[in-house]
């Protein structure tokens, strides 16, 4: 059977527990395993290595990333998570399960250059590479055995041995047909896994896994799904695809594939932006109107900055609102056209706000755009029933020029410093 030493990367043929040659336990034994070409790398808990990486005194201790107590976990290391501790777990909740953690505000910049620098080295593998996020993507192998001489499996062995020994970092990977199941596999054994699954086995390894596996499915989806008494994937391969479509649309025809372990989805290193957004949670509760609209206007001009720098524009503003309790609320409208200012962007969020009303006090406030295009379809028509709009683009776009020259500081709205 085809065999692989991850740590001292010999390729061989055995059924051996143990690698002939260093006699590591870490042997990957797989049919397939020189023929499968798609693959999901997942960093383990990779805001917190990081900061473990930087700071060796934080070895052995449970260490999570976070906004404080009124916060939300970012992410927790595995110390951490034996304790109960998960990502987006109120902060509070996670001190009560592990009080002696070590709270720590997020450092982007470190986690994007590491990130970077991870990147570097799948280049070093493929150009076919997937972001879904800074510590995760999908890789396609495909043809790559002839250039480096090895099969894929060993190339993706010596990524993660390369990201340990250079970056002082540890990632899972997961290797399959398709991207639906790589993914599946990269956590089948983390930290430092290396899962497989192959063809041959697909529908045995599916057949009585929970649906909860399919990457995308929300509580209200699953409400659904559990509603048509759909749990498993052997629950969704009785269905007839017809049937399927007919109750769920277009998810509907996801699922029929997904079931059968089918999934034509290309690795697509040029994969569409779909939404923009920017969020915070405040340390205290507040219903104070200045304060939080001083907040709305800072997130609309931070969502209009990076669909600026993608040269994007959106149809949908969305805004969003956590109350104390931790129930959400959450208003949507559709512009007449797309825009990318901070300005439209802003007064819509903010009617969508007085909507709402005052539901407070909050903890939470999102904003987004969404529905997203090319910004030339932008600011064709203007708007009509606001002669002012115009004379507002203009100066927003005289104030882009001025920061872009001088810095983001060299000119601010009175709003922004409430």
């Amino acid at each position: 059977m085809p065999s692989l030493c991850r740590d001292c990367l010999t390729g061989t043929e055995t059924t051996a527990l143990r690698c002939p040659g260093c006699r590591s336990p870490r042997m990957l034994n797989h049919p397939e395993l020189n023929r499968l070409t798609i693959a999901h790398m997942d960093c383990d808990a990779f805001y917190a290595s990081v900061e473990k990486r930087d700071n060796p005194d934080l070895c052995d201790k449970p260490v999570i990333i976070g906004g404080g107590r009124r916060g939300v976990v970012s992410t927790a290391c595995y110390v951490a998570r034996i304790r109960g501790v998960r990502s987006a777990m109120p902060m509070f909740q996670a001190l009560k399960l592990c009080p002696d953690a070590v709270v720590l505000k997020p450092r982007m910049q470190a986690y994007a250059e590491a990130s970077r620098a991870i990147r570097r080295m799948m280049e070093d593998l493929t150009p076919a590479i997937q972001p879904l996020s800074l510590d995760e993507a999908f890789l396609d192998l495909t043809g790559t055995a002839r250039l480096h001489g090895a099969p894929p499996a060993v190339m993706l062995a010596r990524l993660v041995k390369r990201m340990k020994d250079e970056l002082g970092l540890t990632g899972s990977i997961g290797l399959s047909h398709n991207k639906f199941l790589a993914k599946i596999a990269s956590d089948l054994d983390k930290p430092r896994g290396f899962s497989v699954i192959g063809v041959a086995e697909t529908a045995d390894f599916l057949r009585d896994k929970p649906v909860r596996l399919i990457w995308g499915i929300g509580p209200a989806t699953q409400v659904a799904l559990n509603k048509a008494g759909i749990h498993s994937f052997s629950d969704l391969l009785r269905w007839e695809r017809a049937d399927l479509n007919a109750r769920f649309g277009a998810m509907g025809e996801r699922l029929w594939h997904l079931a059968r372990g089918q999934d034509r989805r290309p690795v697509s290193s040029h994969e569409p932006v779909k939404s923009i957004s920017n969020e915070t949670t405040f340390f205290d509760d507040t219903s104070d109107p200045g304060l939080l609209d001083g907040h709305l206007w800072r997130m609309a001009e931070k969502v209009a900055d990076r669909a600026k720098a993608k040269a994007l524009a959106g149809r949908v503003v969305t805004l969003k609102l956590k109350r104390a309790d931790h129930s959400s609320l959450s208003r949507r409208v559709a512009l007449r056209e797309p825009t990318q200012l901070a300005d439209t962007i802003y007064r819509t969020a903010r009617g969508l706000f007085q909507q709402v009303g005052n539901q407070g006090p909050y903890r939470l406030l999102g904003c987004g755009l969404s529905d997203l295009c090319p910004e030339t379809e932008a600011g064709k028509s203007g708007d009509l029933l606001d002669p002012d709009a115009s004379r507002r683009s203009q100066a927003e776009r005289a104030t882009d020029a001025i920061r872009k020259r001088y810095g983001t500081d060299a000119i601010r709205k009175g709003r922004a410093l409430r």
